[in-house]
């Protein structure tokens, strides 16, 4: 953790919470609402290390006493609230955590900041214990409530909280970021960016996993081959699939980026723009032989693909619509 200057994308957030804490005009509730892996964690860790910091700058000078606390996840004033249960925050730990604690002044900062994850998963008599605190804080109390699914939180929780959407962050700046920082190769980063559709963590997790990258292997494998395949065939590569079934909407999602390519460079003609670059002489020849029309209904079947296996349509007869969707067109 390295402050605000150090964080990838999330520029309106970042202004906002800096103002707030020029300007004196901190809020005692927010919520970060965005999908797992946009930044909702690191975004409100380090707003709470500024909030915190000894210096009294908008931005956390790292050096002071609170901030390397913070850094190392030990301030006794940044509270993160843990839950037993995978799927739910009961009542009593919102009551032993938060308002109950809350009643206790700050040890050692000028705040105390309560860091809520998962919030969507509160129960009704949870978001209801944690409203009265939230409607009526001590001077001191700030909390920040993280979800994946803010509809999950109550009416009246939203509307007592400041909201800040953490939105996704452009291709250009996650690539710049997975080559600068983890090093990855041009190619691979221009795949694990778009891939991750913005999303700063599932990029990282795809830059460092030895299994994703086998993943995107045995995508282009099959996208080579199915053209050229029989019956027999597809259905043999349908079965090494349900194999993989927990990594199926990573495939396909590759398909997808693979055949928005093929139409891009049908198009166009042009390959800067291209996320799978290597493989430009296999996407000109799909491009030539593939109508406008057939690369439309194959990325409709792709989307058909995922909405008939999100409803637990049998998976080998998912699969194999699709594939036969992409020999014939």
């Amino acid at each position: 953790m390295k402050g605000f200057q150090s964080i990838v994308g999330h520029e309106e957030i970042i202004k906002h919470m800096k103002n707030s804490i020029a300007m004196g005009k901190v809020s005692h509730s927010y919520i970060f609402a965005g999908e797992a892996g946009s930044g909702k964690k690191l975004l409100a860790r380090t707003y709470a290390m500024a909030l915190q910091c000894e210096s009294g700058d908008a931005e956390p000078c790292l050096k002071c006493d609170s901030c390397k606390r913070a850094i190392s996840k030990n301030h006794p004033d940044i509270i993160y609230v843990t839950h037993e249960k995978p799927n739910t925050i009961s009542v009593e730990e919102v009551r032993t955590q938060i308002v109950d604690d809350v009643a206790i002044k700050p040890y050692y900062g000028k705040y105390k900041i309560y860091i809520l994850p998962e919030a969507e998963k509160m129960t009704p008599q949870a978001q209801n214990a944690i409203l009265k605190t939230i409607e009526e804080p001590p001077a001191y109390g700030i909390f920040m409530l993280l979800t994946n699914n803010v509809d999950m939180l109550l009416p009246t929780i939203q509307s007592r909280c400041v909201r800040l959407d953490v939105k996704p962050v452009s291709d250009d700046l996650v690539k710049k970021h997975l080559m600068e920082n983890l090093h990855v190769t041009d190619y691979q980063a221009d795949v694990d960016a778009s891939f991750a559709q913005g999303n700063i963590g599932k990029a990282e997790a795809a830059a460092q996993s030895a299994e994703f990258e086998n993943i995107t292997g045995n995508a282009l494998e099959i996208l080579k081959k199915i053209p050229d395949m029989e019956m027999a065939d597809l259905i043999e590569y349908v079965k090494k699939l349900t194999s993989e079934k927990d990594s199926i909407y990573d495939y396909l999602d590759l398909f997808q980026m693979w055949f928005r390519d093929v139409l891009m460079f049908k198009a166009t003609y042009e390959v800067d723009n291209l996320i799978y670059k290597q493989e430009i002489n296999t996407i000109k020849e799909q491009a030539r032989v593939r109508s406008y029309e057939g690369l439309e209904k194959i990325l409709e079947a792709i989307d058909r693909a995922k909405i008939r296996l999100r409803a637990n349509v049998n998976f080998e007869t998912a699969m194999q619509l699709l594939f036969l969707t992409i020999r014939e067109n």
